[in-house]
């Protein structure tokens, strides 16, 4: 993938596998991350908040990378990179480049909020660890730190590996704003399920996924009629899809992804506490959702 193209396309925010016993089954990671890429997935991101990277320790994470990189090949690896420290972070950006990742995703410190003056600190560090293409993500909702349009194009300005906006606010004008402001090279990526229409109709070029998970072929041909200008046909298909993608949007997202992966058969439901698997009541209502959906699934459109 060229460098005017890296950050373009559906990158699924891959969910972390686990045995029964609580490790990482990275066999079905292997698999997993393969059958997203064979339906037009450009890439992928692991360790993120869907990925439960906070849950996971230094070694896990970067047994994860080994294990993706090796399946992936010459595709990328984007893992997030999120620590209680600014150390901790830049370790890690460190260690995923020296694993064979080709980009990164940088997130605020976990825990700590503060003002921009610390926060620019943080993420400055850790994007100046590597050569490594990055994308910010903003996540004011999870993490409490917002990265405003002009704070962003100050860091765009003083890092040359800064490709790319993970945009998670859930307001769609903060893309248009970004897109007003950033420079061509830093592209802009959906990172809320259920805005993705909107999102790329203001700007955005990439998708960084969650339900893609479940339904890897169902978003790439969804993020494929939007950017083809076919918006009937992505209005139907986007119809469908969105009482799925919505369960990206609330606090028990983790969960709910991973029982839609489950039930379709691309999966298990078994999370990390703090985390708990759906209760009996929650496992009915989504398994309610998924069923209206499945049948009534359009035709495909491509």
């Amino acid at each position: 993938m060229t460098q005017t193209k890296f950050f373009e396309g559906v990158f699924p925010a891959i969910t972390t596998p686990f045995n029964a016993d609580g490790s990482v089954d990275h066999a079905f990671l292997r698999e997993h991350a393969q059958w997203m890429m064979r339906a037009g997935c450009k890439g992928i991101v692991p360790l993120g908040s869907l990925g439960e990277g906070n849950t996971l320790e230094h070694a896990e994470k970067l047994a994860v990378l080994d294990t993706l990189v090796a399946a992936l090949g010459s595709a990328p690896v984007i893992p997030g990179i999120a620590s209680l420290s600014t150390h901790g972070a830049v370790k890690l950006a460190q260690d995923a480049q020296a694993a064979g990742c080709q980009g990164l995703m940088v997130l605020p410190p976990y825990v700590y909020s503060s003002d921009w003056r610390e926060m620019k600190a943080h993420v400055s560090a850790v994007i100046a660890a590597t050569d490594l293409p990055v994308i910010l993500y903003n996540n004011p909702l999870a993490y409490r730190t917002d990265f405003l349009a002009p704070q962003i194009v100050e860091l765009a300005s003083e890092h040359p590996n800064l490709r790319g906006v993970k945009e998670s606010s859930a307001d769609v004008r903060r893309v248009t704003a970004l897109k007003a402001t950033l420079p061509e090279q830093v592209k802009l990526l959906v990172g809320v399920d259920d805005a993705l229409v909107e999102g790329m109709l203001a700007g955005a070029t990439g998708w960084i996924a969650g339900l893609v998970n479940a339904f890897p072929a169902e978003s790439v041909e969804l993020f494929e009629l939007t950017r083809a200008g076919k918006l009937e046909d992505a209005a139907r298909l986007y119809h469908w899809f969105l009482p799925l993608l919505r369960m990206d949007t609330v606090v028990k997202f983790v969960q709910l992804i991973k029982f839609v992966q489950q039930e379709v058969g691309h999966g298990s439901a078994l999370v990390r506490p703090p985390r708990l698997e759906l209760s009996t009541e929650e496992m009915a209502a989504a398994r309610e959702v998924l069923q209206t959906a499945l049948d009534t699934r359009p035709a495909s459109a491509v």
